[in-house]
Order: C-alpha cells, then sequence, then structure tokens
C-alpha cells in the first residue's frame, strides 16, 4: 500500500531577513565524509555522490551515476567537488544567559579552583544574577549574535538549557527564549531543564527543599507550557547529590521527559550509572567516569558527551577514559558546552580540534561527534546527523580537498555551503545551478 508523503517542511524567515530560498533540486559533484553522510549504500571510491531535495527533505542519495530517471528533469545544484557532512549538531549549551564571567577567567588564571570561584559567589550564581536582571527580550538580544556565529559554521540543530534562573519566572524566562531563537532563526532547538544546577542564594543551606520545588513545581509547570525537551541536573560534591538527582528524575518519568545528566565531572558521583539505569539520552563531561558507568551507559545506549571546551578552560588534566569508551562502544559526541564560566566556545571545528588534540579521537570519532552522536544525544537520530533519504534537508558543503582539514585548521571558518531545514542559507560555495529542467 502507498504511503501518504510527508509534508513539506516549514520554511521560517532568518532572524532580520527574508526567507531564504528552497534547496530543492538535485544536488550533484560532493564527497561524502567517510561513515557519516548514508548508511548501507556502498559508496565505490572516488565517485561522486548526489542528493535529491524535494519540499525541504532529501528524496534519495546515492552515487551520482545511479540516479534514478524520475529525478533527471530536476535542476541541479553543483557542488563541484565539495566535502559534504551532514548539518552540525551542538548537543550541549547554556547559550542563554544575562551578563559574562571574564572575572573568574582571570581569577583561574591567578590560581582559584572552579569550587573556589563557586564557593566565593561567582560561578553559576553569578550568572544567575544577571539572567534574572534581565528582560526576556534582552536575553534574546544577547543569545542570538551567539546563535548567529554557530550556525554560520553549519550548526542545524542545537540544545539549549535552562539553569541561570533557578526560579519558575526567570526558569520559564530563558526556555521561552530558546523556543524564540529556533522560530526567528529557523533551526532546530532542543530544550533542556536545568533548574537542579546549582542551589539559589535564598536557598542556601535547604538544598532538599530547592530540589522538592524543582520537582513539583517547576517542572510540572514548565511541561505544561511545553517548554520542555528533555531534564538535565548538576550532579557533583559542589551541586546536587545523588539522591536529589534521582528525585529529579523520578519527576521527569513521571511526566514522560528524557533525562540527562552533567556527570562525573569533577569525581566520581555514580551519576553515570544512575543516569543510565533512567535510560539517559547522555552523561555529559565524564572526565572522572568509571568502568561501571561505562559499562550502565553502553547497556542503555547512553551517548557519551565530550566536552572539550571546559576541559580546556578549566585547565583540567584527568581525562575522560576515551580508550575505554571506545573499547565498549560507547557513541562519543562532542560539544561546545557554551557557558558564560567554563567554556564561551562558539565553533564546533575548533571543539572538533581539541577531541582530537586534546582527548585523541580520531578525525571520524571527531566528526561523527559534532553529527550523527550528537544527534543521537538529542533524541534526534531520526531527522540529524546524517544526510539519508526520508529526513529533513539538513547539510552542510565544505571547501576543503579531505575531511581531515575540518579538525585540522585552527580558528578558521571555512566558507561553507550549508543547507538548514531545506533552506539554501549561507553559499558560501558559490553553488549555482548547473542545469534548468527539460522544458523550462
Amino acid at each position: 500500500m502507498a504511503q501518504t508523503p510527508p509534508a513539506p517542511l516549514a520554511h521560517p524567515a532568518p532572524h532580520g531577513g527574508a526567507a531564504r530560498p528552497s534547496a530543492d533540486g538535485v544536488w550533484i559533484n560532493w564527497v561524502p565524509a567517510a561513515g557519516l553522510v548514508v548508511q548501507d549504500v556502498p559508496v565505490p571510491a572516488g565517485e561522486p555522490m548526489c542528493a535529491v531535495v524535494q519540499d525541504g527533505r532529501i528524496a534519495w542519495v546515492g552515487p551520482q551515476l545511479q540516479l534514478p530517471l524520475s529525478f533527471q528533469t530536476l535542476h541541479r545544484w553543483d557542488a563541484r567537488g565539495a566535502v559534504a557532512t551532514p548539518g552540525l549538531v551542538d548537543c550541549h549549551t547554556h547559550l542563554v544567559y544575562g551578563g559574562q564571567r571574564a572575572n573568574e577567567f582571570a581569577m583561574r588564571l591567578a590560581g582559584a579552583t572552579y569550587e573556589e570561584v563557586a564557593r566565593a559567589g561567582g560561578g553559576i550564581v553569578s550568572s544567575v544574577k544577571a539572567t534574572r536582571a534581565s528582560t526576556e527580550d534582552e536575553l534574546f538580544a544577547q543569545a542570538a549574535p551567539r546563535l548567529q556565529a554557530l550556525l554560520d559554521e553549519g550548526v542545524c540543530a542545537i540544545e539549549i538549557k535552562s539553569g541561570y534562573g533557578l526560579a519558575l519566572e526567570h526558569e520559564r524566562k530563558q526556555l521561552r527564549v530558546a523556543r524564540r531563537l529556533g522560530e526567528a532563526f529557523g533551526v532546530t532547538v532542543r530544550t533542556t531543564f536545568l533548574g537542579a544546577h546549582a542551589l539559589p542564594p535564598e536557598y542556601a543551606g535547604r538544598s532538599q527543599d530547592y530540589t522538592d520545588l524543582v520537582c513539583h513545581e517547576m517542572l510540572p509547570a514548565l511541561a505544561a507550557e511545553s517548554l520542555v525537551d528533555a531534564v538535565d541536573v548538576f550532579c557533583e560534591r559542589i551541586a546536587f547529590t545523588l539522591a536529589e538527582t534521582e528525585q529529579v528524575f523520578q519527576a521527569a518519568q513521571r511526566l514522560g521527559i528524557p533525562v540527562k545528566l552533567h556527570a562525573e565531572q569533577l569525581s566520581d558521583m555514580g551519576g553515570a550509572a544512575l543516569a543510565a539505569r533512567y535510560g539517559a539520552l547522555s552523561c555529559d563531561h565524564i572526565e572522572h567516569l568509571s568502568a561501571d558507568g561505562i559499562a550502565a551507559m553502553k547497556a542503555a545506549g547512553t551517548v557519551a558527551v565530550l566536552l572539550p571546551g571546559a576541559y580546556y578552560t578549566l585547565r583540567d588534566t584527568h581525562l575522560p577514559p576515551i580508550a575505554q569508551l571506545r573499547e565498549a562502544g560507547v557513541p562519543m559526541a562532542v560539544s561546545t558546552d557554551h557557558n558564560p564560566g567554563t567554556s564561551p566556545a562558539l565553533s564546533m571545528l575548533l571543539m572538533a580540534n581539541m577531541a582530537c588534540t586534546l582527548f585523541r579521537l580520531t578525525v571520524p570519532e571527531a566528526l561523527a561527534g559534532i553529527t550523527t552522536h550528537a544527534a543521537r544525544a538529542l533524541g534526534l537520530q531520526d531527522t540529524h546527523g546524517l544526510i539519508a533519504a526520508g529526513r529533513p534537508a539538513n547539510f552542510v558543503l565544505w571547501p576543503v580537498a579531505e575531511a581531515a582539514e575540518l579538525a585540522y585548521w585552527l580558528g578558521h571558518k571555512p566558507a561553507c555551503t550549508i543547507v538548514r531545514q531545506g533552506r539554501l542559507v549561507a553559499n558560501g560555495l558559490g553553488v549555482a545551478i548547473a542545469r534548468e529542467p527539460h522544458g523550462a
């Protein structure tokens, strides 16, 4: 029985501009970055690939010489040998916040540790103060250029967490801004409620009371407003205990919302194993991840999210257990962890380089980490992270001789061509229609 074709994708106008042109047609003459483009489709060495975009979705992808006759008359976009990747996915960010914390960067350079900065009234709590003092429009205006920087480098899906409000009205404000950003810029945004990020000043010494507020008031209210796609907790000595983390997970479970975790960043709290028991999408940071945690994540299908920007900024020396994760077959994603205190990073390609240089990922691992595995860490594995038939058209054409250059150059942003949600949003390669349809 024939299936009903999916409806065309919506194409919102980008922030501050007119609607982008459709990317419909046949995209020819591109080279796949190994392992990232299609599954179970053999590609002869050196043979160019092509993809058919119709109504904003990939209708067919494969070797160019095998293009079905039914698509032969569509107009063609000539990629002229560019390397193609799926649209990048930034799967862990704190993009919406007030102010900045450059002073803490200076404090750490002078010798203060992350925990000492937090206990001195800095850290997350200082961003809470600035975020609470900002209006929704002010937060949007501050976040918009940060998002644009990531989009200009090929990001097609992004997670944005709350966690700098730590009160219902201010957590709501952050999540509303995240939703607005997705609509205004025409990008997939997944919102994560991180109310259990730190104790707000008014709850000092009353951690359980605040955990109860998160579980029984804040999360249900925000979920009822459709503002929450996932729930996260900072499980650490300076944040929330294992027992408090489980209470938040149970509240999320009651509402049918998936969970993830800031896990094992500063110490081994056993958070990854707990998160895996709740089927967590991801465990993030994981520098101190144990063998038991790895085994639990493997069994649950939980993604390990590596955050080299925070590792670098904090001048950490305790490496995540990359070899053990690799051996266990746990998928490893890579993200910016953009935030004002410990990772003010706005480049996914730089994170790929850091993941290779600091963590010793291979280039294919790093590129899968910012595409395929990152999409899985957000529960978007069916729509993002691959160029494959049936998915929305999200891909990037890069002016490089080989895929390794994407993790090689430092501080260089290639003039790439970006198709996002079926629209041509950037054309750095100057891709033009190579041939009009017959009869045009």
